[in-house]
């Protein structure tokens, strides 16, 4: 990440390979940034990170230069700001499925008039070190927001949704639609006409195109549609797949 960073990666259209972090600890960050991943999303809508055990986990990606997000449960002006603040490069906003989301979650996320409060002495500031002017430039330069799309609504709306300013990528969630349309499989036929449709909003308004993918199977498919960010699988299924590999060769030597 020494040419570019995260958010002029994703809107340039390079590949990015990340993965969900659900334990709560600093040193699988650290573990993380050692590896080709591209960057790491603490999932804190579905793993039990706090305030504090999330903040760890920043302060080490950001120490390390590591491109950190965070999935946070609701997309509350609260709750941005507070990682954000942190030291998150970004966030993963779930359930915005109208404009009138988008538009509140982009405002809430980046300072001006009703939008994200001002504090030059926070970790992602600088700790008081830097002028405003600068502080105000890294926000237009760093912080991106990604729209979780995981409702049929937010589908039919995404064009819209596709169109609001400061909306940097739309992130279809595939199991979340598969249950909402009433389906037991992520890859069905409705789940990847829909991914279809949202990639064509994001190409026609110069938007990142992001999905989730178990594993590397997934890829070809995801990328015809124009998907050029994927969330692969998280440390549990990595440390799972490890182990069994380990058992099995174990198994048959």
């Amino acid at each position: 990440m020494t040419e570019k960073n995260l958010k002029q990666r994703m809107l340039a259209g390079d590949l990015l390979t990340g993965t969900f972090l659900k334990t709560p600890g600093f040193q699988l960050v650290e573990i993380l940034a050692k590896s080709k991943m591209d960057f790491v999303a603490l999932d804190a809508e579905h793993a039990p990170f706090d305030r504090v055990s999330a903040d760890a986990c920043l302060g080490i990606a950001r120490a390390l230069g590591f491109p950190a997000l965070v999935r946070i449960p609701e997309g509350t002006p609260a709750q941005i700001l507070t990682m954000l603040d942190s030291g998150a490069s970004g966030v993963v906003v779930p359930h915005v499925n109208s404009v009138e989301k988008a538009e509140e979650v982009a405002r809430a996320a980046h300072f001006g008039h009703g939008g994200r409060g001002f504090a030059g002495s926070s970790r992602w500031a600088g700790y008081a070190t830097r002028p405003m002017a600068d502080v105000l430039k890294q926000d237009k330069d760093e912080t991106v927001v990604l729209a979780q799309i995981e409702e049929p609504e937010g589908v039919d709306n995404i064009d819209a949704i596709a169109a609001v300013d400061g909306i940097d990528a739309l992130f279809v969630g595939p199991a979340d639609l598969a249950v909402c349309y009433g389906l037991t499989d992520p890859a069905a036929p409705q789940v990847r006409d829909a991914i279809g449709k949202v990639a064509e909003a994001a190409r026609k308004h110069g938007k990142c195109m992001v999905t989730f993918a178990p594993n590397a199977t997934w890829a070809k498919d995801l990328k015809a549609l124009g998907v050029t960010m994927f969330f692969v699988a998280s440390e549990h299924a990595f440390v799972l797949n490890g182990a069994n590999q380990v058992a099995d060769d174990f198994n048959a030597a």
